[in-house]
């Protein structure tokens, strides 16, 4: 049961990942979280750093889809303006958004990625569907709602059993 938290892979930012490196294993599409993985929670739009970054995805032949649990209105504000499209009130860990994203862009789960801040939901729903899961670290923690604050408390309980299993990992 604890090898579903476990993420495929553990970087700083979403401008670590290595995208060369997804391309030639064979993924075609990324899944995203938005709040703290994309942007801090209370940050309404793309900065210009990630709108360069998510022209770059595109153009390095990715297909990109946003999967939020937050509000339409929080989600459409920002995926909008970058023409990304998007899914809110996501309800993950459930399997109906990462479905759907796959859908979306007409992807197997063999060939997406998901990239999210929360093992909670992000890591464990993509691992649950056989998406390869990439755990970022969160950008605003102090931003965050009291929901994902009692997630975050229940994720420290998790990562400590585990690494008492063995697991290493780079994230802190």
């Amino acid at each position: 049961m604890l090898n579903q938290f476990i993420p495929r892979e553990v970087v700083r930012s979403v401008y670590d990942i290595d995208l060369d490196a997804l391309k030639q294993r064979g993924f075609k599409g990324l899944i995203t979280d938005l709040d703290n993985t994309l942007v801090g929670a209370r940050v309404p739009y793309a900065t210009p750093e990630l709108a360069d970054w998510l022209k770059l995805v595109q153009s390095r032949g990715f297909k990109i889809v946003i999967v939020s649990n937050n509000s339409r209105e929080r989600v459409s504000a920002f995926a909008e303006p970058l023409s990304v499209p998007f899914i809110h009130r996501a309800k993950k860990p459930i399997r109906f958004a990462f479905r759907k994203s796959l859908n979306i862009m007409q992807l197997g789960a063999n060939e997406a990625a998901m990239i999210g801040d929360q093992m909670l939901t992000d890591i464990l729903g993509a691992n649950r569907m056989g998406i390869h899961t990439i755990l970022v670290e969160p950008i605003a923690i102090q931003d965050e709602s009291p929901f994902t604050k009692i997630n975050r408390r229940i994720e420290r309980f998790v990562v400590a059993a585990l690494r008492k299993n063995g697991w290493e990992d780079s994230h802190g």
